[in-house]
């Protein structure tokens, strides 16, 4: 992926090294340690919960700053160009169809801070917090993307951004209040249901993203689709379930199998239609 040079968004805060809360967010593209250690035989979804528990307090520094680690340093540049590159596509998306689109906030954090959906760990993953339409994420993720799941490449780590800001996406249109809505009445097994069809479309938003994005910037490199199948193909909810307990329990699916998540991404890239990416009409099979 073509990134060095690209413009850095200005909706970033910088807020690594700061002390911060503890656990618990909302619509993460994984969950990571929480999700894998409480979600799968119980069913429940923490990215889900402790949701609208009032406004983060903590604030960081507008745009990203200088930390003396070049690794992490470089990785939140392209976090802010991948930012940027999602700003300029969904812009041009919203604007085609007559409306405006809000742009998202980026938080950058190290292990743990406050969010408006209550107090976040690294151990959830990165998340979209739909009360203070901000991403949160702490860029060790990507280190744990690579080594523990064996999907890398600067493409993979775009798709998780990509899939956050297509929870905003979800946000502006009014699905992801529908979902919240409609989940409240249902059991937790039809509940799963929508949040696993709510994960697949934000899977397709990425790829809508990559699609338009490729038109518009050029910035795919050969290999790049594949980096983000991959990394999609990773993070499936009957390949986390087997890695962490050796079981697959369908009924506590809350993001989607492999195969989904695969699948809807690339019908986002291959069309780059947002009116394909109808998941819920499908959530009965999940």
């Amino acid at each position: 992926m073509k990134w060095l040079g690209g413009r850095q968004s200005g909706n970033v805060s910088d807020r690594r090294g700061m002390s911060g809360g503890g656990l618990a967010a909302g619509g993460g593209i994984v969950g990571l340690i929480v999700y894998l250690l409480y979600s799968f035989l119980g069913g429940t979804d923490p990215t889900m919960q402790n949701q609208f528990q009032g406004p983060g307090q903590e604030t960081g520094t507008q745009g990203v700053t200088n930390t003396g680690n070049a690794s992490e340093d470089e990785m939140a540049q392209f976090a802010a160009v991948t930012l940027g590159y999602t700003e300029d596509v969904w812009n041009k998306i919203f604007s085609d169809n007559g409306q405006k689109y809000r742009e998202p906030e980026m938080v950058l954090f190290s292990r743990a801070t406050s969010s408006g959906c209550g107090n976040a760990s690294s151990a959830t993953g990165p998340f979209y917090c739909p009360a203070d339409q901000k991403v949160y994420l702490d860029l060790s993720f990507f280190n744990e993307l690579k080594n523990r799941f064996g999907a890398s490449g600067d493409f993979a780590n775009a798709y998780v951004i990509a899939h956050e800001v297509g929870h905003h996406v979800q946000n502006l249109l009014g699905t992801a209040d529908k979902v919240d809505q409609a989940r409240r009445n249902l059991s937790e097994k039809e509940a799963n249901k929508l949040s696993v069809a709510l994960e697949l479309q934000a899977d397709f938003y990425a790829g809508v993203w990559a699609h338009h994005t490729r038109q518009m910037k050029g910035i795919l490199e050969e290999g790049d689709l594949e980096e983000a199948l991959n990394a999609a193909n990773a993070i499936g909810d009957d390949r986390l379930q087997k890695m962490s307990t050796g079981e697959i329990v369908p009924d506590a699916f809350t993001h989607g199998t492999s195969a989904q998540r695969v699948k809807w991404f690339r019908k986002g890239f291959e069309t780059g239609d947002l009116r394909q990416g109808n998941t819920f009409e499908e959530a009965e099979k999940y």
